[in-house]
C-alpha cells in the first residue's frame, strides 16, 4: 500500500480511482466494509482504490472540549487498512483551514485534481466540507458514488461510539464482535520503579503512543505480542495506591517470558477480560500474595 502524509506534492499518476473518506476510528467492522467494497469497486473498474483520511478526530478541531479518545493508534490503523488491500492511503492534517474549506473546493481540488477519483464509495452518515455539505447524495450529483448501509452485530450498529463504551466498561467481548478482533492497547516499554521485579513480578511498563483509550483502572487478563513472541499475561492499570503512587500506570506481567530485555520495544496488548478492581493493599507480602493469585487466574482464563 502506498503511503502519502498531507496535500503537499500529492499528484497521482493512476488515471483513475476509486476514493473512500473517512476518519476510521478504530477500524471496525463497518469501516472494513468500506474498505473491502472500495477494493471490490475499484478492481472491477481496474482503477486504483484510496483510502483518504485523517491525522486526527476532526472533533480535535470543531469541537476540543468534547473529542473523543481514539480507538486505535494512527499506526494501527494504518497496519489494518494495508491488511484490507488498498492500493494506497492519503493522510491529510485536519486543521482549521480544512474544516473552513467548501465541500465544492475539496471536491475538485483533493478527489478530482490530486487524485483523479473517478467514483466513490462511502459510508451511510458521511460528510465532508464546511457545514457538513457533502453527503453521500451531493457526491452523487457529481460522480458515480456508492453509499453503504450501517453494519450491525445482533441489532446493534456498528459505532466507533459503542466500541468505546464497550472499552470503558471492559465489556471486551462486546467490543471485539464490533471490532472483528480484540480490543488492542499499544505502547513502548520504558524504565519504571521496578517494584514488580523486587515482588518476583517484573512487568513492562507501557507508555502510550497518543490519546488511545484506555479501560478503567483494574486488573486485566490480557495477551502481550511482542518481537520475541506472544505471551499470556497480567496487566495493572490504575496509580498503585499500595506503594503511594499518583500518576497512571500500564505495567503487564508476562507468563513464562524468557528474560529478553523489553525497553523500547513496542508492544500490542490484547484485552479479553477484567479480574478486579485495583486495590489498597496493608502490606507488599499482601499485594504479592494478590499478584500471585491474579497470575495464577490469569493463567486459567487464556492459553496462547
Amino acid at each position: 500500500m502506498l503511503l502519502h502524509f498531507g496535500e503537499d506534492l500529492l499528484a497521482a499518476e493512476w488515471p483513475g480511482a476509486v476514493v473512500c473518506i473517512g476518519t476510521f476510528d478504530g477500524i471496525h467492522l463497518g469501516h472494513q466494509a468500506l474498505i473491502q467494497r472500495t477494493v471490490e469497486v475499484a478492481r472491477a473498474q481496474h482503477l486504483a482504490s484510496v483510502i483518504l483520511t485523517f491525522d486526527r478526530h476532526p472533533a480535535a478541531i470543531l469541537a476540543p472540549d468534547r473529542v473523543p479518545h481514539s480507538i486505535n493508534t494512527l499506526r494501527q490503523n494504518l497496519a489494518q487498512i494495508e491488511a484490507l488491500g488498498p492500493s494506497a492511503c492519503v493522510i491529510l492534517e485536519f486543521n482549521q483551514e480544512l474544516a473552513d474549506c467548501p465541500a465544492e473546493q475539496f471536491f475538485q481540488k483533493i478527489l478530482i485534481n490530486h487524485l483523479h477519483a473517478k467514483s466513490m464509495v462511502v459510508g451511510h452518515d458521511f460528510a465532508f466540507g464546511h457545514n457538513r455539505v457533502g453527503t453521500g447524495e451531493w457526491l452523487k450529483q457529481r460522480i458515480s458514488c456508492e453509499v453503504i448501509d450501517a453494519v450491525s452485530i445482533h441489532g446493534l450498529r456498528v459505532s466507533s461510539s459503542e466500541i468505546r463504551k464497550a472499552i470503558i466498561s471492559a465489556d471486551f467481548d462486546a467490543a471485539k464482535q464490533l471490532l472483528g478482533r480484540p480490543f488492542q492497547l499499544q505502547g513502548v516499554v520504558v524504565q519504571g520503579q521496578q517494584l514488580g521485579r523486587t515482588l518476583g513480578y517484573p512487568t513492562a511498563n507501557l507508555a502510550r503512543f497518543s490519546d488511545q483509550i484506555v479501560p478503567q483502572n483494574g486488573i486485566y487478563v490480557t495477551t502481550a505480542h511482542t518481537e520475541f513472541g506472544s505471551f499470556t499475561a497480567a496487566t495493572s492499570i490504575g496509580v498503585r495506591p499500595t506503594v503511594g503512587g499518583e500518576s497512571r500506570s500500564i505495567e503487564a506481567f508476562l507468563l513464562d517470558y524468557p528474560g529478553e530485555s523489553l525497553y523500547g520495544q513496542t508492544i500490542n496488548l490484547d484485552f479479553h477480560a477484567r479480574l478486579r478492581d485495583e486495590l489498597k493493599f496493608d502490606s507488599m507480602e499482601d499485594l504479592k500474595a494478590q499478584m500471585a493469585l491474579d497470575v495464577e487466574q490469569t493463567r486459567q482464563m487464556v492459553t496462547i
